[in-house]
């Protein structure tokens, strides 16, 4: 699956676009985000997904994780929050 990776300076509605049409395809989107502004992006983001979904009947929950990922050969924390349907019930 392919993560969606978000920047301080991207525009929250075009990344939410992509959770919701990712969620659609795949039934879960995987959002991934480095420093604080684009960790608020990311959640914004999720947040107007949250309402996209929820259009379709389908309510939403996250789990963030902090995960080590190469750049530019230096290794960088960044958080990774999984999207998924919440479970019936």
């Amino acid at each position: 699956m392919n993560i969606i990776k978000v920047s301080a300076r991207s525009r929250t509605a075009a990344v939410a676009g992509a959770i919701a049409g990712v969620m659609r395809e795949a039934n879960r989107a995987e959002v991934q985000a480095i420093g604080a502004g684009a960790v608020n992006q990311a959640i914004k983001a999720i947040v107007i997904a949250t309402g996209y979904m929820a259009e379709e009947g389908v309510d939403i929950i996250c789990s963030p994780t902090f995960v080590e990922v190469l750049i530019d050969e230096q290794e960088r924390t960044a958080v990774r929050i999984l999207v998924e349907p919440r479970p019936a019930g």
